[in-house]
């Protein structure tokens, strides 16, 4: 799976662009904690996802991208049985 982080310019618009490609459910919270909560136990994740764009992510939302890319590196530490392999392009 790609997403495209190319065009983000909030987290909003990054927390919408999230949920849609990885079709978390209606009531997600558009938040960190409730991003957490989806990819660890709401949705099944595909077996890869690439980020592209990311370097434009990191440059106009810096924090989100932080956020963003720990989360992932968290879900491989403490879930190890969640097969998703993500790279940044």
């Amino acid at each position: 799976m790609n997403i495209d982080l190319s065009m983000v310019t909030t987290e909003r618009e990054l927390h919408e662009l999230l949920a849609r490609s990885l079709s978390f459910p209606t009531f997600y919270g558009q938040n960190w904690d409730a991003f957490w909560d989806s990819i660890t136990d709401l949705v099944s994740l595909p077996e890869k996802i690439i980020f592209t764009g990311s370097s434009d992510l990191k440059d106009r939302l810096p924090s989100s991208y932080e956020q963003l890319k720990n989360c992932f590196n968290e879900l491989a530490k403490e879930c190890p049985d969640i097969n998703c392999a993500v790279y940044w392009e």
